[in-house]
């Protein structure tokens, strides 16, 4: 860890106008300083940076922070490498406290492992004999040596135990490999196999460049009842709804573009890296989270979005446009005509044309118009009121103040209803569910129907095993069921509902990770159609223990009502648990200043629930005017 003394020691020495200037011109206004936001389409100077209270502050969007803040927003360091960075520039040394060696870090050695099995698949790729096939695919994909390298490409031989043998002979142990998944095991055999086999590998890391699992695809359309890509499974050092593919190699041309492009496979972003678009990511094999949006956040204010446009991929495309808008990220999608992807787009028509399409790119909600549009839901009172459920749990995601307003504008426009109606709509919304909030896509959002025809639930809702309902009707929520149980049997049972659970549930709500790993595939394919095949024993015994669950539901919209709020009642509790604990070992008084406004937000988003300060006194936080600080 760094000392508190040299960050003091940073903050002191730093000059912040400077720093910003570099990128911002900035004119003085008084005291101050003030520019064109960086962060957003600052048409009118609205960013104001004060020397005297070290922080800056935009007034069109809220961006706010000190001289580490801006370097970390505007680098993607982390607060660490932040330090670092400014000390170094005015040269001052930098003391560190508990300092842990390297060999001390418990996850060395699963990096180590990663990283040897990358160099294996490399060479394996780059074998004359072993890596013909491979080689021979890649190129006809247009994928060429290069490209290979820069991502670190390579190769997984069609035997059963080529890599085990390999880190056999560099005295690596079966438990290591195990522990990362590049082995696995089978009902049939305790003995362990390489997980990865007659497939392109591509390696996935982190942001700091540590490789940390992998994807394989096979050659080809490979077999009959073979999966097209095999991830690795989570691991300590591997957390798929954390990471985002190609970020580390891509960032540099994110921040530089003002975009990132958001694909759905590796193979997409390694072809438009090969035909020069650098700029692209991936999620990986699980629907848009909180965290990776939060991650895109720290290089781009602006997400274009290539899904598949078929009803699964539209599905994908909506729930990851709400997750960004929560996160600060305003997304567009960009349409190709059908049966189209980025890699075939970019291969037939070449850069040039493949940026002709990113040019005619659609605003996400703008694309929901559309798509109303073209399935009559403005054609009769009815339907009307029913697109403006559907458009709603959007604008309630949207985080940005002037871009949510813009959008109320639009709907006001499209469906006649008047603003000030949709305004209350979407307050009232907010209240009942909360309004974007971490861990799950547009959190709170309350549009979209709970049946066929029919609007959701309204009215207070109580935990499990309470009566709740309104206008007279009272309904038992079945006794003994967990939240995330209760949730999943109203999923299964009633297809319609996963539309709805997208918009206010995330997969980090779930903490039992089977169930999440149900959640997922609910939310990418709802009648769980094909899906079961290659999918591990455990999991797909509890699919089928849902499946067949005795347990009768009365009234399914007031049970999926109450474990949804169940669910969001702990994920925010154990949130103000976590913001408690680190506010009472917060010594730094810019630290303590930004738990409490978390703290804040989380008691807006339930009031009356909870206090921010339990016991003790609040920190004495006289510092910069209200209207000016974060």
């Amino acid at each position: 860890m760094i000392s508190d003394r040299t960050v003091e020691r940073v903050r002191e020495a730093g000059d912040l106008v400077e720093v910003v200037g570099e990128s911002v011109e900035l004119k003085r206004s008084g005291r101050e300083y003030k520019g064109k936001c960086p962060f957003h389409d600052d048409r009118t100077p609205s960013f104001y940076v004060v020397p005297d209270k070290g922080f800056y502050k935009c007034f069109g969007c809220g961006e706010s922070g000190d001289l580490f803040d801006w370097v970390m927003k505007r680098t993607g360091m982390d607060f660490a490498d932040a330090v670092r960075h400014l000390a170094g520039r005015w040269g001052i040394p930098v003391e560190e406290t508990g300092v842990r060696r390297p060999e001390d870090d418990p996850l060395r050695p699963l990096h180590a492992v990663n990283a040897l099995a990358r160099d294996w698949f490399r060479e394996r790729l780059m074998d004359p004999e072993a890596g013909a096939r491979a080689r021979a695919y890649l190129e006809a994909r247009g994928i060429g040596p290069e490209t290979c390298e820069a991502f670190g490409l390579g190769y997984a031989p069609a035997g059963w135990q080529g890599l085990r043998a390999h880190a056999a002979g560099h005295g690596i142990e079966d438990e290591l490999l195990l522990e990362v998944g590049l082995l696995t095991t089978s009902e049939r055999s305790a003995e362990p196999y390489d997980r990865f086999r007659d497939r392109i590998i591509f390696p996935i890391e982190s942001i700091s460049g540590k490789v940390i699992a992998f994807g394989g695809r096979v050659l080809g359309k490979g077999e009959k009842g073979v999966p097209k890509y095999l991830n690795s499974p989570e691991s300590p050092v591997y957390h798929k709804g954390e990471t985002l593919y190609a970020l580390g190699w891509n960032r540099n041309r994110i921040r530089r573009e003002e975009v990132a492009l958001l694909v759905e496979g590796y193979m997409d972003v390694v072809a438009l890296a090969a035909g020069g678009v650098e700029n692209a990511v991936a999620v990986l094999g699980t629907a848009m989270t909180p965290e990776q949006a939060t991650l895109l956040r720290r290089y781009t204010s602006r997400a274009l979005l290539l899904f598949d446009s078929d009803e699964a991929g539209l599905r994908a495309t909506f729930r990851a446009g709400d997750v960004l808008l929560t996160a600060g990220v305003h997304p567009s999608v960009v349409s190709f005509p059908e049966g189209e992807d980025p890699d075939t787009v970019i291969r037939a028509e070449g850069e040039e044309g493949f940026r002709r399409y990113l040019a005619g790119a659609v605003d996400i909600l703008d694309r929901k118009v559309q798509l109303l549009e073209e399935h009559g839901y403005f054609t009769s009172l009815g339907r009307t009121r029913r697109a403006m459920d559907k458009l709603l749990p959007t604008v309630r995601a949207t985080s940005d103040p002037a871009l949510r307003d813009l959008y109320l504008a639009r709907v006001s426009e499209r469906t006649g209803i008047q603003r000030d109606t949709l305004a209350e709509e979407v307050e009232r919304g907010r209240r009942a569910g909360g309004g974007g909030a971490r861990g799950g896509p547009a959190r709170g959002a309350r549009g979209g129907d709970s049946g066929p025809g029919g609007r959701a639930p309204s009215g207070p809702v109580r935990g499990e095993g309470s009566t709740v309902g309104g206008g007279g009707r009272r309904s038992r929520v079945p006794q003994g069921l967990g939240p995330e149980r209760q949730l999943l049997l109203v999923l299964v049972r009633a297809r319609e509902f996963v539309e709805r659970a997208a918009e206010l549930v995330g997969p980090s709500d779930f903490l039992d990770p089977l169930y999440r790993d149900i959640y997922m595939l609910l939310l990418d394919e709802a009648e769980l159609s094909g899906t079961l095949d290659g999918l591990p024993a455990e999991l797909v015994r509890r699919i089928e223990e849902l499946k067949g669950d005795p347990e009768e539901l009365e009234h399914t919209g007031q049970v999926f009502e109450a474990a949804v709020a169940k669910l969001r009642d702990r994920s925010l509790e154990a949130r103000r648990e976590e913001l408690e604990g680190a506010l009472r070992r917060a010594t730094d008084e810019e630290e303590q200043r930004r738990i409490l406004g978390e703290l804040g937000a989380l008691r807006r988003e339930r009031p009356g629930r909870w206090n921010v300060i339990r016991r003790g006194r609040a920190p004495d936080l006289n510092h910069p005017t209200e209207e000016m600080s974060r």
